[in-house]
């Protein structure tokens, strides 16, 4: 999903991981002015993305920026990432 600045976040999980569910839960609660909408993609769809993110999710990743934020992480920390598109 897009947003008006053309900031498309995707959030690489897969099914019954703790870290992912914890990381979801950090997503959920962290205050933002406008909500920004997140893609959720299941690396496991995926052997390229089983191999780049597979011992590194959950990861957030912004594009176009290619900036990512790897777990573990706060709500500040995504407040901080968000902030500095």
């Amino acid at each position: 999903m897009t947003t008006a600045t053309g900031t498309t976040l995707y959030f690489y999980i897969t099914d019954h991981c703790e870290l992912c569910e914890q990381a979801e839960a950090v997503l959920v609660r962290t205050p933002l002015d406008t909500p920004i909408p997140v893609e959720v993609v299941d690396i496991a769809e995926s052997e390229a993305l089983v191999e780049q993110y597979g011992t590194r999710i959950p990861v957030l990743r912004m594009e176009p920026q290619g900036k990512e934020l790897d777990w573990p992480f706060t709500s500040e920390d995504v407040i901080a990432f968000l902030g500095n598109h």
